[in-house]
């Protein structure tokens, strides 16, 4: 599982792997800040400039304190949507990841499966779905988690992490249900690496390159398992 890790991490010059990077923090920060501009659309247009209090009477600017709660509140959020978002977006281009790390240390294999783009959009959305609403009831049971608020995250992530690209990866090689059945006998081990990518994604900024480093560590991973 390390030594996965590291091979992936040693990759990290290649042009293919910076390519992806880059396309995924500008599709993930273009999107924050549309979630970000329509939340304080919507603050703007639902809350009057003016309101009338009990005992107080006409109270002011009630929309720009709410507006300012929001920049903070959206830091909050991005901490937890940051991990589906951007994983989301490299699911799209996991093929290129995948096939840089094939071509630099397993020269030689037959052609991946091809995989349509339909089906990696498909795939990139249902990821998005199951991990957006777990990260989100984890946000949820953050005031009630306390110190283990960091092992509630990494676990989570780390299991979703683990099976998605695993999976993905796995079946460009195999017909989906024996990739299924791949990462069940070996799921203890996949969702270790999975927490092995999950713990920097709580980290600001580097959180933007882990899914890339996760596609190009399962593919090492998915190699090495079906080669034992």
């Amino acid at each position: 599982m390390l030594s996965s890790f590291l091979a992936a991490l040693g990759q990290w010059g290649d042009a293919r792997f910076r390519r992806v990077v880059l396309l995924g923090v500008a599709l993930t920060l273009a999107l924050l800040v549309a979630l970000y501009a329509l939340m304080l659309g919507a603050i703007q247009w639902l809350v009057p400039e003016t309101t009338d209090l009990p005992l107080l009477g006409p109270v002011g600017g009630l929309d720009t304190l709410l507006s300012i709660g929001s920049i903070l509140l959206m830091l909050l959020a991005s901490v937890f949507l940051m991990v589906p978002v951007a994983s989301a977006f490299t699911g799209l281009f996991l093929e290129t990841v995948a096939d840089a790390v094939e071509d630099r240390h397993y020269p030689g294999l037959a052609p991946a499966r091809p995989q349509g783009a339909a089906d990696g959009l498909i795939g990139a959305v249902n990821f998005f779905g199951v991990a957006l609403v777990a990260n989100l009831v984890a946000l949820l049971l953050w005031p009630f988690a306390g110190p283990l608020v960091p092992v509630l995250f990494w676990g989570l992530n780390g299991y979703l992490l683990g099976r998605e690209y695993f999976t993905l990866v796995a079946q460009r090689r195999m017909p989906r249900t024996e990739a299924r059945d791949l990462w069940r006998a070996n799921k203890a081990r996949i969702w270790g690496a999975g927490i092995l990518m999950a713990a920097p994604l709580s980290i600001p900024l580097v959180n933007l390159v882990i899914p890339v480093l996760g596609v190009a560590t399962f593919t090492h991973l998915f190699h090495r398992l079906t080669r034992r």
